[in-house]
């Protein structure tokens, strides 16, 4: 139960998590990489993903940073009906985030100063990794008896290329999806580190649609995919971008899609994030 939990242990393993999310391709990721490595004909596409895949499992060896943008953390906690999220808890997850910032090491990216000087960045950067605070934590239930944190860490290009947009459906699922992949193709094109994986959440607002991005993120399996997630990818994938909108068939290796409750409305809130190639990075940990 919560109350028995070693803090120092959490903090801990907390740090380990965050070094791991930051320097480590999950294996499902690998083999990703993999297939499309075999299955593409252009020969300088397929150069670009082989160093994408000798830089990740040589930052693996060494447990270094997969890019020198090391990304914001952003937390995903799963609770289960019998565990407890104090807290003491959280204050303990946010301790081994500092932590494990310096361990990785993270970019200095705190930027220092009141409302202000932090919009301008006229107070400069704290040289400490681990004064970068991490988003506010995203809390789901589950039926599951856990308590299970995930850390993800989210890179500047992909937040600059991403989009939370209403879409009127007009009642057909092709047109949302039509309008994912106008969307996708733009930003594969302009965020350069491609391939991608697209994160999308469809929601009723802004938060919600965003939150289920995030959760899609933290759950998404490159070797399980919905058709709903195929059909997005194909279609991006015919826009013949590629890696480093060089061309050839693989602009997306795959896409991670969360649709939550929907409103009666004609519209959809779209939240869309073109992961560059090094992510979705996360990592998880259970909190016994």
């Amino acid at each position: 139960m919560t109350n028995n939990i070693n803090m120092n242990e959490v903090i801990e393993k907390v740090a380990a998590t965050l070094v791991t999310a930051g320097s480590t391709f999950r294996e499902d990721q690998k083999e990703a990489y993999r297939r499309v490595i075999a299955s593409e004909k252009m020969e300088s596409s397929c150069w670009v993903m082989q160093q994408v895949l000798e830089n990740a499992e040589v930052a693996e060896k060494s447990r270094g940073p997969l890019c020198d943008d090391t990304g914001i953390p952003h937390v995903f906690i799963e609770v289960g009906p019998n565990r407890a999220l104090t807290g003491a808890l959280m204050q303990s997850i946010k301790a081994g985030i500092r932590e494990g910032l310096r361990r990785l090491p993270g970019r200095p990216m705190a930027v220092m100063g009141d409302d202000y000087a932090r919009i301008d960045q006229s107070r400069g950067l704290d040289p400490d990794s681990g004064a970068l605070l991490p988003s506010p934590f995203l809390v789901k239930e589950v039926d599951e008896d856990i308590l299970r944190v995930t850390i993800l860490m989210l890179g500047g290009g992909p937040a600059i290329r991403g989009i939370t947009q209403r879409v009127f459906h007009r009642h057909d699922v092709s047109i949302v999806i039509d309008e994912i992949v106008k969307r996708a193709v733009e930003g594969v094109k302009n965020l350069g580190c491609s391939p991608c994986t697209l994160a999308v959440g469809i929601g009723r607002s802004q938060f919600e649609a965003t939150s289920l991005m995030m959760e899609a993120m933290a759950k998404g399996n490159y070797d399980v995919q919905s058709e709903f997630e195929q059909e997005i990818t194909q279609k991006v994938n015919e826009a013949n971008v590629g890696p480093l909108g060089l061309g050839g068939k693989t602009s997306v290796l795959a896409t991670f899609a969360k649709i939550g409750p929907q409103r009666a409305s004609g519209v959809r809130i779209v939240a869309l994030r073109p992961c560059c190639c090094f992510e979705p990075r996360r990592a998880s940990v259970e909190i016994d």
